[in-house]
């Protein structure tokens, strides 16, 4: 008997388990209705800590009160337009082969290949929205359906708790133990946000986005921005005033994302860090406030991090620069190219804030940032493995929206 070396896919790979949360269609005004009834004061406490612990705890509970957990089994082999529609049709047509009844079986399966059929099209359809718009994001996201361009470089979900252990350690290398010092206190007023701002930044959370440590959702953010505009704020404005970052808001989860296929080291992972969508609101809040303060000519060969700059511009503006000096006559030029390996995780917060100082930055703003970037929890999940939890003090989070211009401006004098 002859066997094909051919094994199908569904064979060669195990399904994987997952747990998800599905939400009912009425889960979004259930929780609009339950955090417009909530009297916010009563979790006030002069300890941030103790003030917004309570306050996450208790919308997540609100959360668990109206959506519903299950265990899902994924299939590897399983096609993007397969639906609850199309299984349900797939189990009849099963049932009917099995109870040998001819008539039922044939039409089963003509049922079937009509939702399979209408299932494809309805795929086909969604696909092709992302070409209808002129949306480049929307685009990219179509072009990436059609190849599984990203099939490849998925999550890994091997590996152990020792290997979890091994990554969280090799992410956090560049920890040094640095002498506290401290800085001359300057009498300034703290930034204050105001609730309409917050609302506003909550409204525009991208739902697609996954969520932090937390456990509070960009939809829940999104959908319930008016309902919790007003609490977010206390919470953020006194963590402004007193200039410390709870540490629940600052906690992250790292995901390593291979770089390649074949991994033959560490090194060969790209650390994904999760954090709070409540935390990356208030960044984005305080970004907006820097960015304002800062002048306007402070690096015109700064291209990276900044709107409007792309790697073309830095390339058109090398070579214009290069070939306009080889105009004159008995000159040359020499280029030097330096790649900056994990260069966020190489900020010294001590360092920063003197220079965000020396630009201008109020003081208290400036301690905000450098208890923003020092004692935070990490810990790294690999697949259904979550390692133990490191403190870091030196670096910047990839991930978060104030690290690429902390870094910009950490280097501006370079």
């Amino acid at each position: 008997m002859l066997i094909p070396v051919y094994k199908p896919k569904i064979k060669t790979s195990q399904p994987i388990t997952k747990t998800v949360v599905t939400w009912p269609e009425d889960s979004s005004l259930q929780l609009q209705d339950c955090f417009q009834r909530t009297i916010w004061d009563v979790f006030y406490d002069l300890d941030i800590e103790t003030y917004t612990s309570a306050v996450l705890c208790y919308i997540k509970t609100c959360i668990e009160n109206v959506t519903l957990t299950k265990r899902i089994r994924v299939f590897p082999n399983r096609k993007p337009w397969m639906t609850k529609e199309v299984q349900l049709l797939l189990n009849e047509r099963n049932a009917a082969f099995y109870s040998g009844d001819s008539e039922r079986y044939r039409v089963a399966r003509r049922d079937l290949k009509k939702g399979i059929k209408r299932a494809k099209a309805a795929q086909k359809g969604r696909i092709e929205e992302h070409f209808s718009t002129r949306d480049p994001a929307q685009m990219w996201h179509g072009i990436q359906q059609i190849t599984n361009y990203r099939g490849n470089r998925t999550v890994s979900t091997d590996g152990s708790i020792s290997r979890a252990e091994e990554l969280n350690h090799f992410f956090a290398r560049f920890e040094v133990t640095e002498t506290e010092q401290t800085f001359a206190a300057v009498a300034d007023q703290p930034l204050a946000l105001r609730e309409h701002e917050v609302q506003q930044m909550f409204r525009s959370v991208n739902v697609r986005k996954a969520g932090g440590p937390d456990g509070i959702p960009g939809r829940v953010i999104k959908s319930c921005a008016y309902q919790l505009a007003q609490v977010f704020t206390k919470i953020f404005n006194l963590s402004l005033a007193l200039a410390t970052v709870p540490t629940c808001l600052k906690t992250a989860i790292i995901i390593p994302v291979p770089k390649q296929l074949n991994i033959t080291c560490l090194n060969d992972y790209r650390p994904v860090t999760l954090t709070s969508v409540v935390t990356k609101c208030l960044e984005r809040l305080i970004l907006k406030h820097i960015k304002a303060r800062l002048p306007a000519d402070l690096d015109p060969y700064q291209f990276a991090y900044r709107a409007h700059r792309s790697t073309e511009d830095a390339i058109i503006t090398a070579l214009h620069t290069v070939l306009q000096h080889l105009d004159q006559k008995g000159t040359y030029a020499r280029l030097l190219f330096i790649d900056y390996s994990s260069a966020f995780n190489t900020i010294v917060p001590s360092r920063l804030i003197m220079k965000l100082l020396n630009l201008g930055l109020s003081s208290s703003l400036c301690m905000w940032i450098r208890d923003f970037l020092t004692k935070r929890p990490q810990a790294v999940r690999l697949g259904q493995h979550l390692s133990s939890t490191v403190t870091l003090s030196t670096g910047a989070p990839q991930g978060c929206v104030l690290s690429p211009l902390l870094y910009s401006l950490y280097t501006v004098d370079l």
